[in-house]
């Protein structure tokens, strides 16, 4: 068991990132980013454009390692509305993950997510996050999760758990 920060939580309701990313980034709602997100077990994140969608019922939560992720500048920060991953952590080298099953505990319970594969980085990475994004996420561009558990998900601590397969 290990502590993590939970720094942020992207609940959206509608896929942003569709078209060319040469036509300029989207715009990109900050009331997506939520404090709590309430998970289902075999749903995803309720509110969410994944939640109970027949194609992404076996990956429908994302998360990535605020470390991985490229920054422009000495000012400028790590943020879910630029990668489209629901949740952002800190202290985790998450991409290890793939193929087990982690517990995140906010405090009210664990929520229990099997890491089913790599979420690979696309081409609107070098849009909204800069040149070169794409290329620098490779092998660390989060993880696609299915939920095992309901439970609720709270910016902040939490403590992390991996459980190797059975």
């Amino acid at each position: 068991m290990a502590r993590v920060d939970i720094l942020q939580l992207l609940v959206s309701p509608v896929h942003r990132l569709a078209g060319r990313p040469g036509a300029g980034p989207p715009e990109l709602p900050a009331a997506e980013l939520v404090a709590k997100a309430e998970v289902r077990a075999g749903l995803g994140i309720v509110g969410d454009r994944y939640f109970n969608h027949p194609a992404h019922r076996a990956a429908s939560i994302t998360l990535i390692a605020a470390e991985r992720i490229p920054l422009q500048g000495p000012d400028d920060e790590p943020d879910l509305l630029r990668t489209r991953r629901n949740v952002l952590l800190r202290g985790v080298d998450i991409d290890a993950c793939v193929g087990r099953t982690v517990l995140l505990d906010c405090g009210a319970g664990p929520v229990e997510l099997e890491v089913r594969s790599a979420a690979r980085p696309c081409a609107w990475m070098d849009t909204t996050l800069g040149p070169g994004a794409q290329r620098a996420l490779r092998g660390g561009g989060g993880v696609r999760c299915r939920p095992l558990t309901d439970g609720v998900l709270t910016v902040g601590p939490a403590e992390f758990t991996v459980r190797d397969p059975a």
